[in-house]
């Protein structure tokens, strides 16, 4: 168990893993698991008349392109649940239809006019327009089979089957499946003769006074009557009067259950059930639950009439059996289950059951979920909820308040105007629009339930006082809305009750939840020789089964010091993880050891569940990273010790290495070694009193431009950039035997932690201008005024770990280092004379001043780059990437790109063929992508328009034509004139248009190529940029030779990228090319 102030977290022992579950070869497992990756993100853009604008995602669970969501009704369910999907990062865009005011062009959500009634033309948009999900708000559908069509079709949709939507589509067959399963709902008969219905009104041994229509009536077909005449006299509207149509054919009659009346939703996979919050709806007219019956006229949520040990006996009773129960006849449930529910003294019973989310309880629902709403629901049509459930937000309550239309439910008028809709917003709370409608460019009412007002807040009191303070902002004659929704929880909440744990600060519910959250974040960091059991008092680990003969221990500890103050300050918590399992695994490294297992210690004053499970979320991502398992953890949550959302975190690392690897060999180490500097992301995790410091001086805020960094960045994003972490980079180089000793710069900088590892005889000389220093330090040593001690005595300079490596394995070790990470020999050992300083760093102010790239030999820096003076961070160029196809070379220059000296950011790729490898590798690398069909326009006119408005859209400054097949018309070639590159595979001026290669080998020339140049309107006849040889061989074909130009090509373009992003080379006016003199020295 868990205690309530101190949350130990503790292992799971598993008896089957699937491989999937197995980090490499590893076995043993450990019960958190990292969070799993999020989607790229694809957009497709047509700006043809007829289709709207649409976007493509990649799908986690399936590694396919999921096009686009469509969500089917036209109320405020359906706003909330567009609202909801477009805040998923795997989402670019959700199309409502026929959808209302709301969903029309607001941000990603748009309406569309495709038909939902006619399932086989629905069918058909969906495949012609790469719809990947379709999401069924109203029942009708449901009940009319929309799912089952659309998945007949291969069109995946949220929602269950006809045959399950009985439960709602017929009070019959609800109230039959309740008795056939023993579900507790009121007793009751069913009639299709009036006069029967009336005869067991008068006869029934319980009031019989509850009157339904069995089929679907829009939520109105319950008559609550007062007395038997009355009970009768509503079967008689119902179904002689057919007051709601073919929906009274059939009717039931209930019994008057007396108590609260509450809504409990779960998503159900057709096996496992997942409960939301429970909800409450208010379906009279007026205050006080007076007036007539609506539709519903507010909601909140949760409902704390509902406890934790009440609501797991609805679970059991009411949601889970009624899934197994539909599992058992045939007829698997797989979508939202609704059960309406009275709680009686007799225990909860069901009043009826409803087949999607309510109206307005999606509102108050939605609003609440933590996770996101587009995973929810793959995992729930993957079956998957069981291991994946939703997560919600805790401590916050929602109320929603609708405003009908003057006569609602009666009848009323149409097209008021509505306005002060964006204030609301501003006041931090959510319209919804449910009978909504534009009209010349104005928000019109356009139904009787023409909107809602949502408001999450701390406290119940809290969120209906917003909400209503939302509806008076709003502009809307006539409106009918209630004052009091959530009035029964109030009363009951001000009932009095007495103190508990929690009343005092500590959580324990919280607590246990934290660690059911973090459970599975874990064991993907399993490893061979983790092996623990849960609720154990401390985790094993199995030195033999790691793997090791005669290993020495190695235990560090550390914290990330007062970054967290500007992660707390940001509401960015994630990263966290990764800066404390880096500062120990780090440290460990330094004797040589491999990090084997981690725990971490969380303190705060009052735990926020989502806070928590962000950090070590972080962190058991970051022990994946490293290499080592995440063994146990300990929550502590201490009232008055720390103010409210701030939180502090230690780490404690274990490791091993062999006895005859042990490091550092002082004994080895001698005069005229050399050191290997690897590159730090930044500032890593020391140093942050001080950097707050000079911040304050400077006057910056966290959210402040950064006057570092790359553009775009604010300042506290680039203060929080993760500390690298090195084991496994590092690792089989230090078991190689080539390096002596290893630093790691931590707290104290160069000037402290280098000594650590060297005999006392022996002193640094380091060479600052021999590696890349970031912006962010040159800004912190001029604004701060910072000595050149004070600078390598409190930070590490560029340099996050220093090696020791004798002259004869430097290049090599330089090498293995370089493949992966950025690494220079920044130095060497002297003898140590007396009185002298065991570091000396020289030129450092000046490269400080200078900061940039470090020498290398590579083509870009020795072009000068665009860097030059780094004391002011350079701006890079915005570049778009143009493709077809497979994208090879758009990989290319993807990486060079991603190079920390390239003057070239990648900020969009385009397609003109959807679903090509190429907008997969531009997803991969974080780059936004879109896709312009060519297919879709009647001109090239029309279709370069489209791409001009992209480029545009996206403040692209420079082109590249990466295996993009269409001629661009001379318009859009004169418009970009200088800053389009084409590459073709062949030294222009020869071998020109299509089959280069072919003509080459035609020809019988000896050498052929590949050529960057600029784009003129004559195909392939810009002026050149670059150019790289490749000779022909004797048994070449068209196949090996153009295997040996793309090669060539992987090198020129980037090459010829840079040279142009640089301002090195540029289109003179007279269609030659203009070389800027190199000015970096």
């Amino acid at each position: 168990m868990h205690s309530a102030v101190n949350t130990p977290r503790k292992l799971k022992k598993i008896s089957k893993l699937s491989p999937k579950n197995i980090v490499g070869s590893r076995k043993s497992l450990h019960p958190r698991s990292v969070r799993r990756l999020r989607a790229e993100e694809t957009v497709v853009l047509n700006w043809a008349p007829a289709i709207s604008c649409v976007p493509q995602t990649l799908n986690t669970h399936t590694g396919t392109m999921a096009e686009r969501v469509l969500v089917v009704g036209s109320g405020g369910r359906e706003h909330v649940l567009a609202w909801k999907l477009a805040q998923s990062p795997q989402i670019q865009q959700v199309l409502v239809a026929p959808g209302n005011a709301g969903t029309a062009n607001c941000g990603k959500i748009s309406n569309s006019e495709v038909s939902v009634s006619n399932h086989a033309i629905l069918a058909q948009f969906c495949k012609d327009h790469h719809v990947g999900l379709v999401v069924v708000g109203p029942e009708v559908p449901l009940a009319a089979g929309i799912v089952d069509d659309l998945t007949a079709a291969g069109v995946p949709c949220f929602g269950p089957s006809a045959k399950a939507a009985q439960l709602e589509a017929s009070k019959s067959f609800s109230k039959a499946f309740m008795e056939r399963h023993g579900i507790p709902t009121a007793r009751y008969g069913s009639f299709t003769d009036p006069q029967e219905a009336c005869s067991y009104i008068r006869t029934a041994d319980f009031p019989a006074l509850v009157v339904k229509a069995s089929g679907l009536a829009a939520g109105k077909g319950v008559i609550v009557a007062k007395d038997a005449d009355e009970a009768c006299q509503a079967v008689m509207d119902i179904m002689k009067d057919r007051a709601f149509g073919s929906a009274g054919e059939t009717v039931v009659v209930e019994e008057l259950l007396e108590g609260e009346e509450v809504s409990c939703l779960c998503f159900s996979d057709g096996s496992s059930v997942s409960p939301m919050p429970p909800a409450q709806d208010h379906k009279r007219l007026q205050d006080g639950d007076l007036g007539p019956n609506t539709g519903g006229m507010g909601a909140y949520c949760p409902t704390p009439q509902v406890s934790q040990e009440l609501l797991q006996q609805i679970r059991e009773s009411v949601l889970q059996k009624t899934v197994d129960g539909m599992k058992e006849e045939g007829t698997p449930y797989v979508g939202v289950l609704y059960a309406g529910l009275m709680l009686t003294k007799q225990g909860p019973k069901v009043l009826e059951f409803n087949c999607r989310f309510g109206d307005p309880e999606c509102q108050v629902l939605l609003p609440l979920l933590k996770s996101d709403l587009y995973e929810v629901i793959l995992n729930t049509m993957n079956s998957k909820l069981a291991s994946s459930a939703p997560v919600w937000h805790q401590d916050s309550s929602a109320v929603t308040v609708v405003m009908a239309s003057a006569g609602y439910p009666g009848s009323y008028k149409k097209g008021v105007e509505i306005t002060g809709l964006s204030q609301v917003q501003e006041m931090g709370s959510q319209v919804f629009h449910a009978g909504t409608a534009l009209k010349d460019g104005a928000v019109v009412s356009s139904g009787g339930r023409v909107l809602t007002v949502t408001a999450v807040r701390p406290s119940l009191e809290a969120a209906l006082q917003a909400a209503n303070q939302g509806v008076a902002a709003v502009g809307f004659p006539g409106a009918v809305y209630r004052r009091d929704i959530g009035h029964h929880a109030i009363a009951h909440l001000n009932q009095h009750r007495g103190l508990t744990y929690k009343d005092s600060g500590v959580d324990i519910a919280a607590g246990n939840k934290l660690v059911d959250m973090i459970k599975p974040l874990a064991k993907a960091t399993s490893r061979a020789g983790c092996n623990a059991e849960l609720g154990g008092f401390a985790g094993l680990f199995d030195l033999k089964a790691a793997g090791f003969v005669d290993p020495i221990l190695v235990s560090g500890t550390d914290g990330v010091g007062t970054k967290l103050k500007i992660a707390q300050a940001c509401g960015q918590h994630g990263d966290l993880g990764q800066d404390l399992v880096a500062m120990c695994v780090n440290d460990v490294l330094a004797q040589g050891a491999e990090p084997l297992f981690f725990l971490d210690y969380f303190s705060c004053g009052t735990l926020d569940v989502e806070v928590a499970a962000s950090v070590v979320g972080g962190i058991a991502k970051a022990c994946e990273m490293a290499g080592c398992a995440l063994l146990g953890g300990e929550t502590a949550e201490m009232p008055g010790v720390y103010a409210p959302g701030e939180y502090d975190l230690a780490g404690f690392c274990v490791g091993a290495v062999e006895r005859g690897a042990l490091l550092p060999r002082l004994g080895d180490i001698a005069e005229g070694d050399l050191l290997i500097g690897v590159a730090s992301s930044g500032i890593h995790s020391n140093g942050f009193s001080l950097v707050r410091k000079v911040l304050e001086r400077a006057n910056l805020s966290y959210s402040s431009p950064a006057p570092f960094g790359r553009s775009g960045q604010t300042v506290g994003e680039v203060l929080l950039t993760p500390t690298k972490i090195y084991s496994r980079l590092l690792l089989p180089i230090l078991r190689s035997g080539a390096v002596k000793a290893y630093a790691h710069i931590t707290g104290g900088g160069l000037l402290e932690n280098i000594p650590r590892v060297l005999p006392q005889e022996l002193a640094v000389d380091l060479d600052a201008s021999r590696w890349s220093i970031p912006p962010v330090f040159s800004w912190l040593h001029k604004e701060g005024g910072l000595s050149e001690e004070e600078m390598t005595r409190t930070f590490n300079c560029g340099l996050g770990a220093v090696l020791v490596v004798s002259p004869l394995d430097a290049q090599r070790v330089l090498r293995q280092l370089q493949a992966h990470e950025e690494a220079w020999i920044v130095g060497s050992l002297a003898h140590k004379q007396t009185g002298a300083e065991p570091v000396v760093v020289r030129n450092l102010k000046h490269s400080l001043l200078n900061a940039g790239p470090a020498p290398s030999g590579e083509f870009v820096e020795q072009n000068g780059g665009c860097h030059g003076d780094r004391s002011t961070p350079q701006k890079r160029t915005r570049v778009a990437v143009l493709i077809s196809g497979s994208g090879t070379n758009l990989q290319a220059l993807i990486e060079q790109a991603k190079r920390p000296s390239s003057c070239a950011e990648i900020v969009v790729v385009i397609s003109n063929r959807p679903g090509v490898q190429g907008l997969k590798r531009a997803s991969l690398a974080g780059i936004q992508t879109r896709v312009v069909d060519h297919k879709l326009y009647g001109s090239r006119a029309e279709f370069d328009g489209t791409i001009d408005r992209v480029l545009e859209e996206f403040g692209v400054e420079l082109v590249c034509l990466a295996g993009f097949m269409r001629i661009l018309t001379g318009t859009l070639v004169k418009k970009w004139n200088g800053k389009l590159l084409n590459i073709h595979p062949s030294l222009l001026p020869s071998f020109k248009g299509v089959n280069a290669q072919k003509q080459a080998l035609q020809a019988g020339v000896r050498v052929a190529g590949c050529t960057v140049h600029f784009v003129a309107e004559e195909v392939d006849a810009g002026a050149i940029i670059a150019q790289e040889a490749v000779p022909v061989l004797g048994g070449d074909t068209e196949e090996s030779l153009a295997d040996r130009i793309r090669e060539a090509e992987h090198r020129a373009f980037p090459a010829a990228l840079e040279l142009v992003a640089s301002g090195a080379v540029r289109l003179g006016e007279d269609g030659h090319i203009t070389w800027k003199s190199n000015s970096q020295g």
